[in-house]
């Protein structure tokens, strides 16, 4: 996978770059959120540090999220809850705060690796309710015919309850699928994930909250 590093301190890059290379991805640093605006084109995923010398790094994603959905994994000293929600409503897919275990961070970004891997099916699959539709081929959401772009995450997650139209499904569940370990996951980025897609489609009775157990889509 092509990693783009957005990192301004030497020592934090050096080391994540030595990782990232040593563990099969191809690293590739810069210190400006100029630069990850101007390369994102030709990263599989995004490793952004929000304390950029140029930029905010929110606001470099708030930029990135407006032309692409590229896998962003925030990695950044700032662990307050206010920075956390805003950079998950912003379009990032994984927010984690400094210092991070390198196991952990390498798992998120192989459990990106390994979907972005996964073979399609032969023939698409669209599963529908209502006027929403979610072809989970093709990765596109359509409501009222009008197509809605979702990040890679939101995306994924609203499939893993497409996928079982119907049925409920556990947060644990989902976590487990969409994070790829459901200890790893940060139960916050599901809330806040959530949120956003319901927000996007604009059709809150599609997504039901199972109070005390999980979601469904559809009837």
């Amino acid at each position: 996978m092509r990693v783009l590093l957005a990192e301004d301190d030497d020592g934090v890059a050096g080391a994540l770059t030595e990782a990232l290379y040593d563990n099969g991805h191809l690293p590739a640093r810069v210190k400006r959120g100029e630069d990850v605006l101007a390369r994102h084109r030709q990263a599989d995923l995004l490793l952004l540090d929000l304390g950029l010398p140029d930029l905010d790094g929110l606001e470099v994603l708030r930029k990135l999220r407006a032309v692409s959905p590229v896998p962003v994994v925030v990695l950044t000293a700032r662990g307050d809850e206010r920075s956390v929600v805003r950079g998950l409503r912003l379009g990032a897919d994984d927010y984690l705060v400094k210092p991070v275990r390198l196991a952990e961070l390498l798992a998120r970004i192989d459990a990106v690796t390994r979907r972005a891997a996964a073979p399609s099916a032969p023939a698409s699959r669209t599963v529908r309710a209502g006027d929403v539709e979610v072809d989970l081929d093709a990765r596109r959401v359509l409501v009222g015919g009008a197509e809605v772009r979702l990040t890679t995450k939101e995306f994924e997650v609203l499939a893993a309850l497409a996928a079982r139209a119907g049925t409920a499904v556990s947060r644990q569940q989902l976590m487990d699928e969409v994070w790829g370990d459901a200890f790893l996951a940060v139960s916050r980025s599901l809330d806040v994930h959530l949120t956003q897609v319901r927000a996007k489609l604009g059709r809150p009775e599609v997504l039901t909250t199972i109070r005390g157990f999980g979601y469904r889509f559809g009837d």
